[in-house]
């Protein structure tokens, strides 16, 4: 990997130097208190961001948070996370009411050496997420005039071809954070010769989200443990009866070509929390997976199945998780995921908590996240480096 980290910059001097940081600060908000729900990806940026104040630097942070539509809606506002940015700092940090206008260049025109700021939320503007060159590179125009020298520390967003992400870099000398630096290299570890057996559980509610990632795992890893909303396709295209849970029915042909290609790898619940309703308060036993009641949905995985992923993680030596393993946002479905995350934690294995919910799954259950190899903040590029695919955050990194 031929990428400049930050060690590189911070050794040519950064003191006095404008550095502009693309972080994802794309954290959940209360919908009807705006706090946040999880600092975590918060967290996640602070070694880069500390180093860099500590070297001198005047930092200039930038972000997105939720999907606004190229223009400014104050329930996206990013002012919620320079509050509490500023506690983790434990420094102020100044925060400009526009992205790329008169107070983004007023507020960094005024930072002191070894101060921070962050700029409002880069979606309010259209060339962000343009998929017109020139727009998208007249908008990076302006992003880049803000900053002397430009650090991606952003993973969540390096599968985005957007204007912070992939134009910017090639208008500024430009390096990978920390953070970046740390998942390029835990995800190679998983596609290059990984130590066995290799064992990989996923879940969530979608095949067609998971599918790209699975054909491309599915020649190398030693098991396939399959949760989640998901689950129900596989388990009709078993031939079972999965009542009225989550079901893909365009997919169930490609579950059963898939389960043929690699037969024995495919692991499958045995058991199911099934319920009368999807709600946190809904009836609910647990049902044999070939035993759906035709009324009930699947809102879990039942604890047979989590004994029998439990005991093919415990042999593991190398695991990727990326999925919970049903509604953990309900107690009454959570037992699945916690089983299962439980187990990996206990395993004797290098793992990798595939970002996304699973990574809030993890934090929401009040487990231990030192517990974990590595947790990612990108679930959507953790699954796409898996899969090969070119992302062009890091590729902008590498030019």
């Amino acid at each position: 990997m031929s990428i400049r980290d930050l060690d590189d910059l911070l050794g040519e001097g950064v003191s006095g130097r404008r550095v502009l940081v693309r972080a994802d600060l794309n954290v959940p908000l209360d919908k009807q208190t705006g706090d946040i729900t999880d600092d975590g990806r918060i967290r996640a940026v602070l070694p880069t961001l500390s180093a860099l104040v500590q070297a001198g630097a005047k930092v200039v942070v930038c972000s997105h948070l939720g999907r606004p539509k190229g223009a400014p809606d104050p329930q996206f506002s990013l002012r919620p996370v320079a509050g509490r940015l500023g506690e983790l700092l434990d420094a102020p940090v100044h925060f400009a009411e526009d992205t790329v206008g008169d107070s983004a260049r007023s507020t960094v025109a005024e930072l002191a050496d070894g101060q921070v700021a962050l700029l409002e939320n880069l979606r309010f503007n259209k060339g962000e997420t343009s998929k017109d060159d020139a727009e998208r590179g007249a908008f990076a125009d302006q992003l880049a005039a803000l900053g002397d020298a430009y650090v991606d520390d952003a993973f969540g967003a390096v599968h985005r071809k957007h204007a912070s992400v992939h134009d910017v870099p090639a208008r500024l000398p430009h390096v990978a954070g920390r953070l970046v630096l740390r998942e390029v290299e835990v995800l190679s570890k998983l596609t290059g010769a990984p130590e066995r057996p290799y064992v990989v559980v996923l879940g969530g509610s979608k095949v067609s989200d998971k599918l790209a990632v699975i054909e491309a795992l599915l020649p190398t890893v030693d098991r396939l443990l399959i949760g989640g909303g998901m689950c129900f396709t596989f388990l009709k295209a078993q031939g079972h009866e999965v009542g009225t849970s989550l079901l893909e029915e365009e997919m169930v042909e490609t579950c059963r070509n898939l389960m043929e290609r690699a037969p024995g790898k495919i692991m499958l619940p045995v058991d199911v929390v099934a319920a009368d309703a999807f709600a946190p308060d809904a009836a609910h036993d647990t049902v044999p997976a070939d035993g759906i009641p035709s009324h009930r949905l699947g809102l879990d995985i039942g604890p047979e199945t989590v004994a029998g992923f439990a005991a093919v993680l415990s042999q593991a030596k190398t695991i990727f998780w990326n999925g919970p393993m049903g509604v953990f946002e309900m107690a009454a479905f959570a037992d699945g995921t916690r089983g299962v995350a439980e187990a990996i934690t206990k395993a004797d294995a290098f793992s990798v908590v595939g970002g996304g919910d699973s990574a809030a799954a993890v934090r929401a259950l009040g487990l231990d996240e030192s517990s974990f190899g590595h947790i990612s903040t990108g679930g959507g590029a953790s699954l796409e480096y898996l899969e090969g695919k070119t992302l062009p955050g890091i590729a902008a990194l590498e030019n």
